[in-house]
């Protein structure tokens, strides 16, 4: 749990970028980081959100790997070159976004990249915020092999068949008998994508097909509410949030 540290414990982390293989066998650039030691120890993937492969997520997977958890986050955007964040974010806006299916082999083979560490207890998560949420549900609907999965705010999870395209050619909420694993749900009450008619949408089909799932919905909070660098963050919102994505992952990796 969040700051619930033993002072006269050693710690010690290694974060760095590796290479993995990702979508149509690619090479894909993933920030990983890990807690020295033999481990074993539990993995999670860090879906990045629309902003891009940036500095906040290689914060949070620092976070994780503080609690003891291997953490590889995919440049999920790497088909559409290098550069700053928020350039390759306009690109792949203006390219139509990245597809579901290019997400969810960069998560699949995130997933193989954990599983072949002589580190890895041989379970492993996944949360995204934002599109990364949506991602995170999906990824649990239709990559096999994660024992946990936490949606932060994930829009689009719920879409009107307007809405549908090549690049995301099903509503995930269509997909809810196939998820596999554990659900947490974090959600602000003042969001509006997702908003608190779809949330209630998402929960009903949960409920439809007897799915393991808990959400926490945060009054005073919309969209983003962990991002500190925005006016969006809530930090008494984002603490308690926090505290329940950690539980709840201790719960089903550890």
């Amino acid at each position: 749990m969040w700051n619930q540290l033993q002072t006269d414990d050693y710690e010690g982390m290694l974060a760095e970028t590796v290479l993995m293989r990702g979508n149509g066998g690619n090479r894909v650039h993933a920030y990983m980081s890990r807690p020295l030691g033999k481990g074993p120890f539990p993995g999670i993937v860090l879906i990045p959100h629309m902003p891009g492969w940036d500095e906040i997520n290689r914060e949070i997977a620092r976070r994780f790997t503080q609690h003891g958890y291997v953490a590889i986050c995919p440049n999920i955007y790497e088909s559409f070159g290098h550069g700053q964040p928020g350039e390759i974010a306009m690109k792949a806006r203006e390219g139509g976004g990245v597809s579901d299916d290019s997400v969810m082999e960069d998560c699949k083979g995130a997933l193989d990249y954990l599983a072949s560490l002589p580190y890895s207890s041989g379970k492993a998560g996944v949360i995204g915020m934002c599109s990364g949420g949506r991602h995170a549900f999906l990824a649990a609907c239709k990559v096999s092999g994660f024992h946990a999965a936490v949606d932060c705010w994930g829009g689009r999870v719920v879409m009107a068949k307007e809405d549908l395209s090549p690049s995301n050619p099903v509503a995930p909420i269509d997909l809810t008998p196939q998820l596999a694993c554990p659900l947490l749900g974090i959600f602000g009450n003042d969001d509006q994508f997702p908003t608190p008619d779809q949330v209630d949408l998402q929960e009903a089909e949960l409920k439809k097909y007897g799915k393991d799932y808990t959400f926490h919905r945060y009054d005073g909070a919309g969209h983003g509410f962990w991002s500190y660098d925005r006016e969006a963050y809530r930090p008494v919102q984002a603490m308690d949030s926090w505290e329940k994505v950690l539980e709840f992952f201790g719960r089903h990796l550890k």
